[in-house]
């Protein structure tokens, strides 16, 4: 079982604690509802990007994890995590597999991201990446918990209908708040979107994520969550690289490209982010995908390119855009696997 890091507390004012609301009883006279057909996956609920929190009471805030999204389906035959575009990875995830299994529930599909905490508590993609043997690695991973941040199907019972305060509370009783075992409660925060947005910045997290709490759960990015971010991070192909003899594994930089439409554009590049071992790894894969030309319009005056199959898709944190539409003040995270369905940049 993974040792939890010690965290620090995103709002330190006593009056707005960082807690769940707390677990209330079940109300025996609640009638016995008919069962449902277990589903065999669901196409998770996915987050709008915001540049401000909302404001109002309908609204309720979490952290923002870091990783990759998963599926847990508990079912009478055993433990199926499966990744966004429904890959089954349950032998990548060990200590999650079993840490559903001991959970007090005969079904149920609990909706979170898999993730690797840092020494502070944070979740860190590259750590997370790094136990997983990188992008096409088939390491099993050591380390990764799974936050839970929905419930959507609970012994026998479809709660996709259900409020996301209803599913919340099914949720908060299974997982209590506070407990630090691979598989953990994502915990609701009451407070200023605003104020807790700042606060989360201010300790290097991700950002925040806000939800309807009236909301029921329903596929697609449908703006019944929102996502606000510290730092703005995206995925890009990666298109070609620049050789230099100076850099790590010779990268120079990495040029990268979004979707316009049905073709690649060209969206700047990138040279910082590398670590030594990640950098001549990531060489080793570009080398194996060279093309003579490139997949882009491209007009700039780089030296010593080699161009690439648009295969390889990156995770790029960024601060802002140019007027011309490249990035700024990039930094590269990572590559994400297409099993996570990894969705492009579209511009």
């Amino acid at each position: 079982m993974t040792k939890p890091p010690t965290s620090k507390p995103l709002l330190r004012d006593t009056d707005r604690p960082v807690r769940s609301r707390p677990r209330k009883s079940r109300d025996p006279a609640q009638p016995n509802l008919p069962l449902d057909p277990m589903p065999d996956r669901i196409d998770p609920c996915l987050a709008l990007l915001k540049p401000r929190p909302p404001k109002g009471p309908q609204w309720t805030f979490e952290v923002k994890w870091d990783g990759y999204r998963l599926a847990v389906h508990i079912e009478p035959t055993g433990v199926r995590i499966l990744t966004r575009g429904g890959h089954d990875w349950t032998d990548r995830f060990p200590l999650i597999e079993a840490a559903a299994r001991a959970l007090p529930v005969s079904t149920a599909i609990l909706d979170g991201e898999a993730v690797a905490l840092d020494a502070h508590g944070r979740s860190d993609f590259g750590l997370l990446q790094q136990s997983l043997g990188g992008r096409g690695g088939k390491k099993r991973s050591s380390n990764a918990v799974f936050m839970a941040f929905d419930l959507v199907y609970f012994d026998g019972h479809d709660l996709r209908d259900s409020e996301l305060d209803v599913r919340r509370h099914l949720l908060e009783d299974l997982l209590p708040a506070g407990g630090q075992y691979d598989i953990r409660l994502s915990e609701a925060i009451e407070a200023d979107g605003d104020q807790l947005l700042a606060s989360a910045c201010e300790h290097d997290l991700e950002g925040i994520i806000a939800k309807r709490r009236d909301s029921p759960y329903r596929s697609g990015r449908l703006g019944d969550w929102l996502k606000i971010k510290c730092v703005q991070s995206d995925s890009f192909f990666i298109v070609g690289y620049e050789v230099s003899m100076a850099a790590r594994g010779h990268i120079g930089a990495l040029l990268l490209a979004g979707r316009k439409g049905d073709d690649l554009a060209y969206v700047g590049s990138v040279g910082t982010g590398f670590k030594e071992s990640e950098a001549w790894k990531l060489r080793g894969m570009m080398d194996r995908i060279k093309r003579k030309t490139p997949a882009i319009k491209y007009a700039g005056r780089r030296k010593n390119v080699v161009w690439l199959q648009p295969t390889l898709i990156a995770e790029i944190e960024y601060g802002a855009w140019t007027g011309d539409g490249k990035l700024r003040h990039a930094s590269y995270k990572g590559l994400r696997e297409l099993q996570d369905n990894a969705r492009v940049h579209e511009r």
